[in-house]
């Protein structure tokens, strides 16, 4: 935690070196000293210290100072640190106008030249001072904040994509909130420029785009090698899992990810059911031990950035990135996952990052205090979120359209919902319009059985279905009808495989109809949808990696 600062400034350069060496002898354990002879270069820095976030505890001026009287500086201080102890240094002739001071710029006390001894006359008064400060001191957040709008979808997706980085943050809501304004005055910021990411040292950033703000958190953007041996495109479970067992084999091993690590089980809020967490583990947990585990072996980590195509020449694979650049590799696992599938219902889409969320409920969880919150879907996704909204929610409504979730949704979790009291589940029920005023969701529109009724809503969550993440594959790579990649022998029984596969041996288990393309997790056509096979499948595929090199 930052020390708060103890801040001197006298035009005298002798007075101001005794007046900080006694104050670090019986300060600088629990205190930051500051001091300066000039006091226009003191009200400079006191600007400064705000747009870092440091804490001044009190300010020790001198009265007669060339550039500025010592009032005057307390005065421009006291604007940016209203709550800090206000001192004067003072000569007799100096008293009347430290007596003023004190109704001007309510002066806590003032002090005259000379203090010495310090231990009597100088440590005794600002102790007081400084224990009164203490009590009303509460230590401000030092890590990111990010300003916006509630119901703005470019301040959720911020949100979200700082959360699903692992970055923690503190909200402040641009309307509401007291030091969002604070910041907005400091900054001089205008409605246009939110959100805001602010930064510990000062730097603010101003309405950022996903690269912008990555490289700003230093995440890496940008590929160091010409050359991999293996090139993991998707950071969920599978291809975290690969890279972690491709980065301790030797293989030269870059895992790109186009938004964060964890994929869809990132955004759990508990995995009860993963081998070897009694207690379970949140998804975040999960991925933060696992993106830990596969830098330790070396493997490098692209993100966010994404792969458009992938084109083959000569035996080894090309991929081109959104951003223009093309990476060369000699083998390709896709780990790509799934996407939640768009709620067809009116106004679904007008809302979307203004009241209705596909996944993330965790980003949104504190914005849901004693609200209304419905969610869509009766898969594990669905109910570990209602689980966790139930936290904060006035009341959760599980929306599905089957009579109750026995068929969809683990029974650990059926047996916590039924015994969480504000959690309510709407069987034979569909959503049929999203209702808003203000640019935010406000009611929805269901259909029970055939009878329609409006319901307040202040969020809604969709978990419903899940399409594979698989349209920017262009290349002869067979799929299924719905777009899931096939592999292995599955190959055999599709026309097209023969005209493709020009090799003497079957395709690996994992492996697509192009040779050293490989699939695995749920992107894979006939995969279980689980966190623990998903980790299997992804630590398979460097197996059969390690025997498409053995080949060329």
């Amino acid at each position: 935690m930052k020390k708060p600062i103890i801040f001197a400034v006298d035009d005298d350069p002798q007075v101001i070196r005794a007046v900080a060496r006694d104050l670090k002898a019986n300060y600088r354990k629990d205190y930051k000293i500051l001091s300066t002879d000039s006091a226009n270069d003191a009200i400079e820095a006191v600007e400064d210290l705000k747009k870092k976030n440091e804490v001044v505890a009190l300010f020790l001026v001198d009265q007669r100072m060339p550039e500025m009287l010592g009032v005057e500086f307390l005065s421009k201080a006291r604007e940016f640190y209203p709550k800090a102890k206000k001192v004067l240094l003072t000569a007799y002739s100096d008293t009347e106008a430290a007596i003023k001071a004190i109704n001007e710029v309510q002066l806590d006390y003032y002090l005259t030249k000379p203090w010495d001894p310090p231990e009597e006359k100088l440590y005794p008064t600002l102790d007081d001072l400084l224990d009164v400060w203490q009590l009303d001191y509460q230590p401000e957040f030092e890590g990111i904040q990010v300003l916006g709008y509630q119901y703005s979808p470019r301040s959720h997706d911020i949100k979200d994509f700082l959360s699903a980085n692992l970055f923690p943050f503190q909200w402040l809501d641009a309307e509401h909130s007291e030091k969002a304004q604070e910041i907005i005055k400091l900054h001089d910021l205008s409605p246009g420029d939110m959100p805001v990411v602010s930064f510990p040292g000062g730097e603010c950033i101003r309405n950022p785009e996903r690269t912008v703000l990555a490289k700003t958190l230093g995440l890496n953007v940008e590929p160091s090698e010409d050359m991999y041996d293996v090139v993991i495109i998707g950071a969920g479970p599978a291809g975290l899992a690969a890279a972690v067992y491709g980065g301790s084999e030797g293989l030269k091993t870059l895992l790109i990810e186009k938004h964060a690590p964890g994929g869809q089980a990132g955004t759990s809020s508990r995995i009860e059911n993963y081998l070897g967490f009694p207690n379970g583990l949140s998804g975040q947990e999960l991925t933060h031990r696992a993106i830990s585990q596969a830098k330790r072996f070396g493997i490098e980590f692209l993100s966010p950035r994404e792969v458009n195509s992938i084109t083959e020449k000569d035996g080894y694979k090309s991929l081109s990135l959104d951003n223009g650049e093309c990476i060369r590799t000699k083998s390709v696992i896709i780990t790509t996952g799934v996407n939640y599938r768009k709620l067809e219902a009116e106004g679904i889409e007008e809302y979307t990052g203004a009241g209705i969320y596909y996944g993330s409920s965790m980003t949104e969880a504190q914005a849901c205090k004693n609200k209304e919150v419905y969610i869509v879907g009766g898969g594990n996704s669905a109910g570990q979120s209602a689980v966790y909204l139930s936290n904060f929610a006035k009341n959760v409504y599980i929306v599905i359209r089957k009579e109750d979730l026995t068929s969809s949704m683990s029974s650990y979790l059926i047996d916590q919902i039924n015994v969480i009291e504000n959690i309510k589940v709407l069987g034979n029920t569909e959503i049929r319009k999203a209702i808003g005023e203000d640019e935010r969701l406000t009611q929805l529109e269901l259909d029970t059985s055939g009878e329609t009724k409006t319901v307040a809503a202040d969020a809604l969550f969709i978990f419903i279905g899940s399409r594979p993440y698989t349209d920017w594959v262009q290349m002869d790579i067979i799929k299924d009808k719905r777009g899931f990649i096939e592999t292995g022998r599955d190959l055999v029984r599709y026309q097209d495989f023969k005209h493709i596969w020009k090799k003497d041996r079957e395709p690996f288990l994992l492996e697509t109809c192009s040779p050293g393309i490989f699939a695995s997790g749920d992107v894979r056509a006939g995969a279980m949808n689980r966190v623990a096979s998903a980790v299997g499948e992804g630590a398979m595929a460097i197996k059969f990696v390690h025997e498409y090199l053995a080949e060329i």
